[in-house]
Order: structure tokens, then sequence, then C-alpha cells
């Protein structure tokens, strides 16, 4: 796997956010969140003035061959169906891209589909779905490789455009299941705690995707003969063409210090993921909810994150960053267009 530079933002500049903040005309702490997260941008970015310009959204599609194991109440064919829907503007995720002005972006990582007819949807195919884990690693070191390339690239695109806010969507059915087994490796978590409806499996299959992801483990430990394993091993081995392509994505944009905005369960654990690869990329990570799937709110707690939203989310694609999004840009506005007590001749009264 390629080298990423990544370092936490240089924290010198922190005192004078803090003085900056602390001088605009309101009481101290008054803006409660807000303040925090002009204080993290401020540091991603290294300047007393932070912007938000020019915010894309990639979303990557691909199946798992985990689906073939009826992990997922829905069948494999609504990946390709929804990605087709969004090229026509029709998704949850296009509503919310122009509703706050993002430039979205489509990627076909390894939909189980030919999707050559739509131009708009970017051909990265790895394959046609990764191998099922049950038996054996989803994708071989080299697509792995791959999949952060492509991943990395396209933000490297983004930033050239003038982007330096990022967010990250998914569609693959049946991906909530190496998200779980993902959380419970790299989280040391018993993997019932991490697994949940996904797209709404009933209590039978939920415990059904239980044994099926915990044979899979199994046989990843009986095939590996050893605990001591590499991460790389473990993502290679679960990932999805989609999620490795985020991870990718993610480390890509925290080396170029943009703003990386972190959807629901899925985007989660690929953030975990870059994180037990690279710790500091969490810096740069905002962290937009708390969605519905069931071990959610645990996986946000193994990173400390503290999600803006709470709305019962579980779509996916990107939708929970997309709507946390307007709190992020005022947080940014307060540092640019609030008047502090000398400007706005108020007597500071603390």
């Amino acid at each position: 796997m390629r080298q990423f530079t990544i370092q936490a933002p240089n924290a010198a500049l922190k005192g004078a956010l803090q003085d900056k903040i602390d001088n605009l005309n309101k009481p101290k702490r008054s803006l409660g969140r807000l303040e925090d997260l002009a204080m993290q941008v401020g540091l991603i970015q290294q300047t007393l003035s932070p912007s938000l310009s020019h915010p894309c959204h990639i979303l990557f599609g691909a199946d798992h061959g985990i689906e073939r194991e009826h992990v997922s109440v829905s069948p494999r064919e609504v990946t390709w169906q929804q990605m087709i829907n969004f090229t026509r503007g029709g998704g949850g995720v296009n509503m919310f891209c122009r509703q706050h002005g993002f430039k979205f972006i489509e990627v076909d990582m390894g939909v189980d589909y030919d999707l050559s007819a739509y131009p708009t949807i970017l051909n990265h195919k790895i394959g046609n779905g990764t191998r099922n884990f049950l038996y054996e690693a989803a994708m071989t070191e080299e697509e792995m490789n791959r999949c952060i390339e492509v991943g990395a690239g396209l933000v490297k695109q983004c930033r050239a455009e003038g982007c330096n806010v990022i967010c990250f969507g998914e569609m693959g059915i049946a991906n909530t299941s190496p998200s779980s087994v993902w959380m419970s490796l790299f989280g040391h978590l018993e993997l019932h705690t991490c697994v949940g409806a996904g797209a709404g499996l009933n209590n039978n299959g939920i415990w059904h995707k239980v044994e099926v992801l915990q044979n899979s483990i199994d046989r990843f430990y009986s095939t590996m003969r050893s605990r001591s394993h590499l991460p790389e091993e473990i993502i290679r081995w679960f990932g999805g063409y989609e999620m490795v392509a985020t991870i990718g994505a993610m480390l890509q944009a925290a080396e170029l210090h943009m703003v990386i905005l972190v959807d629901g369960f899925i985007m989660s654990a690929c953030m975990l993921a870059a994180s037990v690869l690279y710790p500091d990329v969490l810096h740069y990570a905002i962290f937009t909810h708390s969605g519905d799937e069931m071990g959610h709110a645990k996986l946000l707690n193994l990173m400390k994150a503290d999600p803006i939203l709470k709305l019962g989310l579980r779509l996916g694609e990107g939708t929970g960053a997309l709507c946390a999004f307007p709190i992020i840009d005022s947080a940014v506005r307060m540092m640019n267009e609030m008047n502090n007590f000398e400007t706005g001749q108020i007597t500071k009264y603390f």
C-alpha cells in the first residue's frame, strides 16, 4: 500500500484562534459547538479566516461477494439500479448536493453491471463485485492498491479545482457486513455488538448475518494462522472496492489538509480503518451524524467522535454529511462575518 504523509495540524495557531473566537461580539462559549468547529477548521487550514470552497461529494459504488450469503434484505441489483438513478438526479444524495452546492462525482469501483452507457459515472471498475470473504479474501493486494490509488487520485483532482472540503458516500448492497467486521476487529469488540439490520433485516436475519460474519472471521484467522496480522490484511480480506477507495480518498484529503465530512456507519468504518493506518487522519475529520444502524454510536466512540446530528438516518450515500454541511458553514461564517467587541463598539463584559 502506498505511503501518505499525514501529520496533525500545527497547534501553534490555537491561541490566536481562541482569542478571535472569544472576542467576537457574543458571550464566551455562547455559540457552543460552532466555536469548536471553527477552531478545528481554522487549525486544518492554518488561518484565522477559514473558508469552505468548491465542496465536492464523491460516491463510490461496488458490489460484495458476501451478499451471496443472504446477509442483506436488499438484492444485489439494487446497487446498479441506484447508480443509474443517481445519474438522473433522483437520489437523496442528489437532492442534498443540489441544495448545498456540492459537486457530485459518481464512481463505479466494482458494480456487477455494465454501466458504460452512463458517461457521468466514472469507470474505475476493479471487478464485478468482490469475492465472497466467507471463503477467501475479498480482493487481492494489487486490487486493494488500485482502489487506494483511485480514491487518492480523485481527491487530488477535486483539490486542483479549488476544493478544500469534501465528503464521501457509498452504494453497495451488503456493505454493512464488512463495516461490522472492521469495527469488531479494529475496535476489539464482540462481533454481535457491531452487527445491525442494514437495509432492514429482521431478528432472524440479523442472527444469520452474525453467524456468517463470525464464520468468515474464523476462516480468516485460520488462513492467517496467526492473530498478529497487519491492518492491510483485514482491509483486503473483508473490504469492498468502494470502501477501500474511500480509505485512499480520506488519507489523500488529510495529506492535502482538507476538511473531511464523515457520513454514517459505513463511512465511519472507513475512517476507523484509515485511522488504524494513520492515526492523525482523525484531526481532519468532522463526524456529521450518529445514525440508526446498530453499533454506529459504539463505532464513533472508538474514535472519540462527537457527531453533529442525530436524525435517525441510515440511508448512506453520504446524505448525513451533506445535511450537516450548513452547520459547519455557519461556524466558518461566524469567524468571518461577526464583529468583535471593538469593531462593534460594544463594551466587553467578561
